[in-house]
């Protein structure tokens, strides 16, 4: 199973594509879909888009994790996050890839264990995880790490419809 981790951001948007395979865990590539700083919004949810896209196109991967909504204090950048998101879901639904979405808490517990860790806890557990020999940028560790997420999640749901059926 290939999977395409996605962290939704309108300045920066990383993704993570690992493969699952015989209960291993493998890196494939991580990267960041940058849309340029003075590019109108409405062209930067685009861009994020059209990134995406490519990136499909290129990985066909099997599932797509996204990072879902959280709450922050400011209304503004959770509306900016939230546009940033739909482009994600549009690319993978233009692509028939199911999509997956995890809180930032359910992915760092599964990943770190600790659903308060920061962003370099979740990066230094993505390296150790995906055995990575060189560190890849912070937006793209998340991506890795929801990735991984959703294969652990997987991997639960099979073994509890066994363990039911």
């Amino acid at each position: 199973m290939r999977v395409l981790g996605v962290d939704p951001g309108s300045r920066v948007t990383g993704y993570g594509l690992i493969e699952e395979r015989n209960r291993e865990i493998s890196f494939i590539e991580a990267g960041l879909v940058k849309p340029p700083e003075k590019m109108p919004f409405s062209q930067k949810i685009h861009w994020i888009f059209q990134g995406l896209v490519k990136i499909l196109d290129r990985c066909a991967p099997d599932a797509v994790a996204v990072e879902d909504l959280f709450y922050a204090k400011n209304a503004k950048s959770s509306l900016k996050l939230g546009h940033a998101r739909g482009a994600a879901l549009i690319a993978a639904g233009q692509h028939d890839v199911p999509v997956f979405e995890y809180t930032p808490l359910e992915i760092k517990k599964s990943v770190v264990g600790y659903g308060r860790a920061d962003k370099e806890q979740v990066r230094s557990m993505v390296n150790i995880m995906l055995r990575l020999k060189k560190q890849v940028p912070l937006d793209a560790s998340d991506a890795l790490a929801a990735a991984i997420c959703h294969v652990n999640s997987s991997r639960l749901k099979a073994l509890t419809q066994k363990s039911l059926g």
